[in-house]
């Protein structure tokens, strides 16, 4: 085990430079798990599709609905706000950019 510490330290330590709620959604895939088994059970319950055009409507209409214990498509994300302050700080014109 120490054998593996050490051989991917230098890549470890750029992680634990990041505030601690960027840590978390970065090794948390729960969020995009569960938008990946609403994709998955879309496609499975239409079986084919004509075009690739109307799968992608399929997939876009799947996010855009709204399910009803969920204040968002992937999922409610604890202390969203306070992940959103990390990201401007850390990557401001790219998070600024993505927002507007």
């Amino acid at each position: 085990m120490i054998g593996v510490w050490e051989r991917v330290w230098e890549e470890f330590i750029p992680f634990l430079s990041h505030p601690a709620e960027l840590r978390k959604v970065m090794y948390t895939t729960n969020a995009i798990e569960s938008l990946n088994a609403r994709f998955r059970h879309a496609v499975n319950r239409r079986g084919h599709f004509p075009t690739e055009q109307a799968a992608m409507k399929v997939l876009f209409l799947c996010i855009k609905r709204k399910q009803k214990n969920r204040s968002n498509p992937t999922g409610k994300i604890v202390g969203w706000g306070q992940i959103l302050n990390a990201l401007v700080v850390a990557y401001g014109d790219r998070v600024t950019n993505a927002v507007k």
